[in-house]
């Protein structure tokens, strides 16, 4: 016969989401927190930030303050934080969601190195708990409208369960494989994207100094093989996390003994091009 916690584990799993918590109530967290409130979720936030607690019950979500008690009353927590050693602290002994009951699942939305998230997972598993990553694409716009792209890495049968919750703020889900993949997904995708960002300022900047109108020349690039997502979406793009985004890749990079002489070349032009990012008269001076 299971004990209690063993049980209450097995009928969590057994039953659909209900109770979601948030960690983390930033520029993606907010408006993700506001969508799966308005799917009829019961949502709860914690976020060490307390002046953000006014705009989460805006969005009809209950405010926590303790972490702990977030974690112990969640059939599932999606995790928006930076940086891994936030994560680390947050999953590790210690940490806010070390209580995190059986059965339950966390989602980790940070961009963070997949051998993080790995490890992370494995510890979590001997827990009862399912760690996946679910990172999301297409930046804050696509946020604020639930239009989102998740890759989410776990196993299959916890990713089916959780779905209805990324679909609150997703529009497409894509199940990259094991935990884990849906970083390599995510970097990949942020390798990409960084360069086609500064391939269109080169671009645009080009076509300037010649004297064409940039808007006329960008309009008639997304006809054409140049087409690509920041290029549709010009100015939306904050670089917030572009140094950030790239440092992850050439770590991945070092681990496996892959050279990528572009992504290392990219890294220094994102660092150029943050301060002058979208002024073309400035770029290339």
């Amino acid at each position: 016969m299971k004990d209690g916690h063993e049980a209450r584990g097995a009928r969590r799993e057994a039953n659909p989401i209900s109770k979601v918590g948030f960690v983390g109530a930033g520029r993606m967290g907010l408006p993700m927190i506001g969508h799966v409130a308005a799917r009829g979720f019961e949502v709860a936030v914690y976020d060490i930030d307390a002046t953000k607690r006014a705009a989460v019950e805006e969005r009809k979500a209950r405010w926590e303050p303790h972490g702990a008690a977030l974690a112990a009353s969640s059939d599932a927590i999606l995790v928006c934080v930076g940086y891994d050693r936030e994560l680390r602290a947050l999953l590790g002994p210690g940490g806010a969601l070390e209580g995190v009951p059986k059965g339950a699942i966390v989602a980790v939305l940070s961009t963070v190195h997949p051998g993080t998230l790995v490890e992370l997972a494995a510890a979590a598993s001997a827990r009862g708990v399912h760690v996946v990553d679910s990172t999301v694409c297409r930046g804050g716009k696509a946020a604020d409208e639930g239009t989102l792209l998740s890759f989410v890495g776990g196993e299959a049968q916890v990713v089916e369960r959780l779905k209805p919750v990324l679909a609150s703020y997703s529009t497409d889900i894509v199940h990259t494989g094991e935990a884990g993949t849906a970083q390599v997904a995510k970097a990949a995708n942020n390798l990409v994207m960084w360069s086609c960002l500064i391939a269109n300022h080169e671009a645009l900047a080009l076509a300037q100094r010649y004297g064409m109108d940039t808007e006329t020349l960008r309009t008639a690039l997304q006809m054409s093989s140049a087409d690509n997502y920041v290029l549709r979406n010009w100015r939306a793009n904050t670089m917030a996390w572009a140094e950030d985004d790239m440092d992850i890749v050439q770590q991945m990079a070092a681990d496996r003994g892959v050279a990528l002489p572009q992504a290392g070349l990219n890294r220094e032009l994102c660092r150029m091009l943050k301060p002058k990012r979208f002024k073309l008269e400035e770029y290339g001076t």
